[in-house]
């Protein structure tokens, strides 16, 4: 039997003594190299259960050990990606990149070796030839690239998504969600991510958890997603499998889960 890598054990998060919780009884066990999409209505607490995961925010009950650890506070083994890239606006892509480098790596890794571990991080995301542009200098897009090396070359655990590419347009958005595929079946990263989108949760994931609504949310139901890897965007448009896990999502959100209509 495969050995839990990631255990999210019935986790309630309440932020006022008294207040019904945000989250309450959340269970959760992840496989190393799984890639699971967090999905739910807004104010289900899906931001909530990544920024327990990352060490951001204590859980009132329960916890998340990491294989074998328990978590109690941010580290490098688990490198977050939010919606808003936050790269240092004064530093170069390279610079961005390389501090992350030298904070996790300062100690084990030369410069030499620093210095080739950034540049590769960088050729992931296909950065290298924009290496010594300022953030104002690239589109949001590339800002994101940048933040997914930045957190990649941090070597971590778990590879924490918070909806990513939300504020992103179509095409790059699609662009990106590519790469992320691309990066995840290179390096064999457990990926846990937020997202608002059902085509995206169906295309990058091995299992899609679904939130019922908030508060009180819990995981209401898990969704084995089943399409093999690599996995083409434009083949899986018609996949029948595909186009069930879709239905089956959305059935859950919409029919199951529908917000409550506004009086």
């Amino acid at each position: 039997m495969e050995r839990t890598f990631l255990d999210i054990s019935r986790v309630v998060v309440r932020f006022a003594p008294g207040a019904p919780p945000v989250l309450n009884g959340v269970d959760l066990k992840v496989k190393q190299g799984e890639y699971i999409a967090v999905i739910g209505h807004s104010g289900c607490g899906k931001s909530t259960l990544l920024n327990v995961v990352a060490g951001l925010l204590p859980a009132t009950l329960g916890g998340v050990v990491l294989e074998g650890s328990e978590v109690t506070e941010p580290g490098p083994d688990r490198a977050v990606v939010f919606q808003n890239h936050s790269l240092l606006p004064w530093l170069t892509v390279y610079e961005n990149v390389r501090l992350a480098v030298d904070r996790t790596a300062g100690r084990t890794m030369s410069r030499a070796e620093r210095d080739a571990w950034t540049l590769e991080n960088l050729a992931l995301v296909r950065m290298t030839d924009h290496a010594r542009k300022r953030p104002n200098e690239i589109s949001g897009g590339m800002k994101q690239r940048v933040g997914i090396a930045r957190a990649l070359a941090m070597r971590p655990k778990v590879l924490l998504l918070d909806e990513p590419f939300g504020a992103l347009d179509a095409l790059t958005r699609a662009h990106l969600q590519d790469q992320v595929m691309a990066i995840h079946a290179r390096l064999g990263t457990t990926v846990m991510m937020i997202t608002h989108d059902v085509d995206e949760a169906v295309l990058l994931s091995d299992r899609i958890v679904m939130m019922t609504n908030g508060p009180n949310a819990t995981i209401g139901e898990i969704l084995e997603v089943g399409l093999p890897r690599p996995r083409d965007r434009l083949a899986l448009a018609s996949d029948p499998r595909f186009l069930s896990a879709r239905e089956a999502v959305l059935r859950f959100l919409h029919e199951r889960h529908a917000l409550p209509a506004v009086a």
